[in-house]
């Protein structure tokens, strides 16, 4: 398979009708690094300080934090990335790749790199939340605050009814299997945004390499951390127990605010924009 190939027209279009709901200023970059070119799109004053954003695994992409990006930009120069190897429209070196956590946080120094950022204020989602954090634990010093939307792997396992139902998508990928599971996951919350179901409905069939997976991070290392982080929980997540993952990051990090976000589930974030997390997350990085 090569991966390297363009995307299709079908999930290009959606990319872009998912796109189209940032802000009017937003712009497309290419950012260079040894793992291949990383897609970027950008919204917010230049001058802002730098505020990098992660999606989830599988098509999420960086265009799932519209929902977001308009606040965010208030305070931030706003920089969401395409994850490499993943659905979405990085393109994956094509003698290199990342196999292992110190490769993702490899990719994401070259990426702050390109960027121009010595360092930033690091923002992700479920697995991209687990990248980010393992990021920051192994570069705190490029990382000023980092807040987390319902990581996975971070401080609680998946729900062995999650996995079950996910299974099927996971085995063979397909539009209807990929709507089946994301309509049973959010059915406790907010309805899925059409367009946004529309673009992972369309990656079910993109060539992308199997992400780079491992354990949560060390007891010991979190305990250490004095990154500043803010962890928002969605209260009808099926992919892990909520209270477990609070509980969790309360036990682990030193420097940890949490809360519940109510009314939502684990894959209607980020797009998805409860009551409320827009201040929540522009105070906590405006915060001294």
């Amino acid at each position: 398979m090569d991966f390297t190939a363009a995307p299709g027209s079908r999930f290009r279009d959606a990319y872009d009708k998912v796109l189209a709901k940032w802000p009017a200023d937003r712009e497309a970059l290419t950012v260079r690094t040894p793992f291949g070119d990383t897609r970027v799109n950008a919204c917010g004053p230049r001058d802002a300080p730098p505020l990098l954003l992660l999606p989830g695994g599988g098509a999420a992409t960086s265009v799932s934090w519209y929902g977001q990006a308009a606040a965010l930009a208030r305070v931030r120069r706003v920089y969401a990335a395409d994850l490499i190897g993943a659905p979405g429209l990085s393109v994956p070196a094509a003698d290199r790749h990342p196999r292992t956590v110190a490769d993702l946080s490899a990719w994401l120094d070259a990426l702050l790199d390109g960027l121009g950022a010595d360092e930033a204020d690091l923002g992700a989602h479920s697995y991209g939340g687990w990248i980010a954090l393992h990021h920051t634990l192994r570069a705190p010093g490029r990382v000023r605050r980092l807040f987390l939307l319902d990581p996975t792997q971070c401080f609680a396992g998946f729900k062995a009814a999650y996995l079950l139902h996910a299974l099927p998508m996971l085995l063979r990928p397909s539009p209807r299997r990929v709507r089946a599971f994301l309509e049973w996951e959010t059915g406790a919350g907010a309805p899925p945004d059409p367009d946004w179901l529309a673009l992972q409905e369309a990656g079910a069939g993109f060539p992308a390499r199997k992400p780079v997976t491992g354990p949560r991070p060390a007891p010991d290392a979190l305990r250490a951390l004095r990154t500043p982080v803010l962890l928002l929980v969605a209260a009808n997540s099926r992919t892990h127990d909520p209270r477990d993952v609070a509980a969790g990051a309360a036990e682990l990090l030193p420097r940890v605010e949490t809360a519940v976000l109510p009314g939502v589930s684990h894959h209607a974030l980020p797009q998805s924009a409860p009551g409320g997390l827009a201040d929540r997350v522009t105070a906590f990085l405006s915060a001294d």
